[in-house]
């Protein structure tokens, strides 16, 4: 009994070995017969078309410009501070309202200089008053000392009494117009237009005439506005070459990527070179109607010298970095990938200038793909890319309909030629 269940037990360890062997060369042939299959698809993948998006160089008008960093900044700022002493009665606007010129912003209680200048009113009054007296005196006393009814001395006294009573007048004359000025002080104006900053004191507060402290008040003109930027010396030469051939015309862009918001001209170049940045201070003069800018905003600055108006142009994407510099994938004869060194311009947004390297018309692969080899055969998967504009062909296609930009599957016309 015992023989017999070790023979069984045999028999089923020999069975298992078996078909564990059987499934191991199984699954080793599926795998070579995979491999191989990949090999072949990789052989036949190799000499196959492959489908890019590409565009053609466009050439049109460029700007030559320098791009800086500036600073918004107040033409004018004024800190308004009280000339007098005094409680203050009145605040004739708002925090951060726009004042004009001669506008009244805060008014001092005016009692105690209205009284002083009546005083010195009166004062005045009184001196005038006695000045006549002592004309009158002299012009009586003139007859009777021609006929020697009086003395000389009588009459020297007389004259000079008048001329005293003249300059208290005039003394008197200045008291008032010192009185007034202090009374017109207890009424603050504003002294520029502009838009009005943080209060400093509301109405109750006494105010200190002695200039300490913190300003009642600052004002910052917004329109006309100033934007202060810095560039390398280097570009010194260029900005002062075409200043002298014709104004140089300067873009203020809140967001790089968006629209100029102001346009000016060059108003202020610094006549020092900063020795730590190596850097020219330079200022534009813009209009800001809307208050698009503000002071102390950080700007994007396009100083445009010129306009090249055949610039060759090609979408950012297109440009691929380089050991020996940057390069393009073109599409050349016969559709053939072809790899052309270019020499960069400048860029401008999402556009890139071409200084040399490649000619309008030009196609360039936009996107890469891994498989891309030079002297490989390529298709074009977007032929109404053309030109740059997509969905609109010159010519007639196969179908004899103008304008459509699109081929049959398989003709020629999905793969145009450079």
């Amino acid at each position: 009994m015992k023989r017999l269940i070790m023979v069984l037990i045999f028999v089923a360890v020999g069975a298992a070995l078996a078909g564990g062997y059987w499934y191991w060369q199984q699954s080793q042939q599926g795998a070579t017969d995979g491999a191989k299959a990949k090999s072949k698809g990789a052989k036949g993948g190799r000499g196959g078309t492959l489908t890019v998006k590409a565009v053609r160089a466009v050439t049109k008008p460029m700007p030559v410009l320098i791009e800086a960093v500036g600073t918004v900044e107040a033409e004018q700022s004024v800190q308004v501070r009280a000339q007098v002493n005094g409680v203050l009665q009145n605040i004739s606007f708002k925090e951060g309202d726009t004042v004009k010129a001669g506008q009244t912003l805060f008014q001092i209680d005016p009692r105690t200089f209205q009284s002083q200048y009546n005083q010195a009113v009166a004062a005045l009054a009184r001196d005038r008053a006695q000045l006549e007296n002592a004309r009158a005196q002299q012009q009586r006393l003139e007859p009777l000392l021609k006929r020697e009814f009086i003395t000389q001395q009588e009459y020297d006294v007389a004259v000079t009494s008048a001329k005293s009573l003249e300059a208290t007048v005039q003394s008197g004359q200045a008291l008032v117009e010192q009185a007034r000025i202090q009374l017109d002080f207890s009424r603050i104006v504003a002294p520029i237009s502009g838009r009005t900053g943080q209060l400093a004191v509301r109405a109750g507060n006494l105010v200190n005439g002695a200039g300490a402290g913190v300003p009642l008040v600052t004002i910052n003109s917004t329109d006309p506005i100033l934007v202060g930027f810095s560039i390398p010396e280097r570009q010194l030469d260029d900005i002062r070459r075409y200043q002298n051939e014709k104004d140089v015309v300067i873009q203020i862009l809140p967001d790089r990527a968006g629209a100029p918001v102001a346009t000016g001209k060059l108003v202020f170049v610094d006549n020092t070179v900063t020795p730590q940045t190596g850097t020219v201070l330079l200022k534009t003069r813009v209009e800001n109607s809307r208050e698009l800018i503000w002071p102390g905003q950080f700007v994007n600055v396009r100083v445009v010298l010129t306009i090249e108006p055949e610039a060759v142009v090609v979408p950012e994407v297109a440009v691929q970095p380089g050991q020996d510099g940057p390069f393009v994938y073109l599409v050349g004869a016969e559709d053939k990938v072809e790899i052309r060194p270019v020499k960069v311009s400048r860029q401008l947004g999402s556009e890139i200038v071409i200084a040399s390297g490649l000619a309008g018309g030009d196609h360039v692969i936009t996107e890469i793909p891994q498989a891309l080899r030079p002297g490989g055969t390529v298709r074009i998967a977007d032929p109404a890319a053309e030109g740059g504009d997509k969905g609109k062909g010159k010519g007639k296609g196969k179908g004899g309909k103008k304008g459509e930009g699109k081929a049959e599957p398989g003709s020629k016309a999905d793969a145009p030629k450079s």
